[in-house]
């Protein structure tokens, strides 16, 4: 085990720093319980790349990147058994070549299994990522390990747990034979893919809409299962398209200034890499996972049932598309689906729910960018919940009122940590948590 002393902690995009006095990076189950056990206060982090100011800012971390193996596999029973810092695509790749996979997937891959399952990460038209989840072993605040089945309560709350129950250490996912998808994709006018979004859930295996805001237009994506030697002429549009990064860090560049230039911008990037449609087939990996991310961003995302969706939509639209009040919005937001579980802390607690992120290109900024202010309010009149690992600003008083099982997470987590060793001052503040 290694251990670094006096140094400074910085998130990805460089929004949040704070000073530690132990750093500890750990390869081992033991050596993770011992750091546990013998600190007062301690957080631990992967590939940081959360938004929400959960990772750091207490005096002793542990960095999981290193506690990264793939420990086993059970073949009949399509299983696959990791260490918490195993980064998503690793385990992608692992399943996949053992005919595999996941059947609902993030939109990054560079995240580090721990923090995903600890913020809710999920995919689009399958469940929350946490919940393929059939066994864990979570390290306690005494360093002891407690095992977590399947069909247990606890299971229930460690799935989405914000890392304030425990570390999470190993995990077993259960897998499906994997499958190949026919993906088609292309520009639709925001009055015809709207009122489309259920018959096509029903109808189609995969379901994503990129809206593109100030356009009145979306891009839509569906994926159909196939078999995997059907002939499916390829069509990835201009090469161009590959620079859509760049050509958004440029036309972005001053909006924090004049907010304006942003309705601009959309139809430019909308007409340069939106107006044109694709075709493809892959596994689900292949096909759906994006495979890098720029660290410029700075990320919100909202959610809200599948019935509210439509009006918060028109009500989302119609209140950015007024000038007076600088709410403009960086393309694409994400839309996504996810279907109902029973996890406590969960998105789409016995609901099915329609996810929506919101962008800012210019992270250093993003205190100015009026729009996670406008999705926040909206969400938030409609019962919508805020993703655990992005941006928001409510606290336990908002959250009790959207989250059934909020109180009995927090009665459990003061239980499993009576000392809030767990708790840094964000998730201090988060819970209503006296300090202590």
């Amino acid at each position: 085990m290694k251990q670094n002393k006096n140094g400074v902690w910085v998130s990805w995009n460089k929004n949040l720093s704070y000073n530690y006095e132990s750093l500890y990076s750990v390869k081992t189950e033991q050596e993770l319980q011992d750091v546990v056990a013998k600190t007062d206060k301690i957080r631990f982090f992967g590939s940081k790349q959360s938004s929400a100011d959960i990772a750091a800012g207490t005096e002793n971390l542990i960095d999981i990147t290193g506690y990264n193996k793939i420990l086993s596999h059970n073949d009949s029973q399509r299983t696959v058994t990791v260490q918490s810092g195993v980064v998503l695509g690793d385990l992608l790749e692992y399943i996949e070549s053992k005919g595999w996979c996941i059947p609902c997937l993030p939109d990054i891959n560079t995240i580090t299994i721990g923090g995903a399952l600890a913020t809710g990460t999920h995919g689009t038209s399958g469940k929350l990522l946490c919940e393929y989840m059939v066994a864990c072993n979570l390290v306690l605040a005494d360093g002891s390990i407690k095992e977590i089945k399947e069909g247990e309560e606890l299971m229930d709350a460690v799935r989405v747990s914000l890392g304030v129950l425990g570390v999470v250490s190993t995990v077993t996912f259960k897998c499906v034979p994997i499958y190949t998808l026919h993906v088609k994709e292309g520009p639709e006018e925001d009055n015809k893919w709207l009122p489309q979004i259920k018959e096509r859930l029903k109808k189609h295996d995969f379901l994503r809409i990129l809206w593109l805001p100030h356009t009145d237009k979306g891009y839509v994506i569906i994926g159909d299962k196939i078999d995997p030697n059907t002939n499916v002429k390829e069509n990835l549009g201009p090469k161009y398209l590959k620079h859509r990064r760049k050509a958004s860090k440029i036309l972005y560049k001053y909006t924090h200034v004049f907010p304006w230039i942003t309705a601009i911008a959309n139809k430019l990037l909308y007409r340069g890499f939106f107006s044109t449609t694709k075709e493809h087939k892959g596994s689900l990996y292949q096909a759906t996972v994006t495979k890098s991310r720029g660290s410029t961003l700075e990320l919100a995302e909202w959610t809200i049932g599948l019935d509210e969706f439509p009006k918060v939509f028109k009500e989302l639209k119609k209140e950015i598309n007024k000038w007076s009040n600088k709410s403009f919005i960086h393309i694409p937001m994400d839309i996504r689906f996810v279907y109902k579980d029973n996890s406590w802390l969960s998105y789409a607690y016995e609901k099915d729910i329609v996810t929506m992120g919101c962008v800012s290109r210019n992270a250093a900024t993003a205190d100015t960018y009026e729009a996670f202010k406008s999705i926040e309010k909206i969400f938030l009149k409609y019962g919508g919940k805020p993703h655990w690992g992005k941006r928001f600003t409510v606290k336990d008083a908002e959250l009790s009122k959207v989250y059934d099982k909020w109180e009995d997470f927090k009665e459990l987590r003061s239980k499993l940590d009576p000392t809030n060793k767990f708790l840094n001052p964000y998730l201090t503040e988060l819970f209503n948590q006296k300090k202590n």
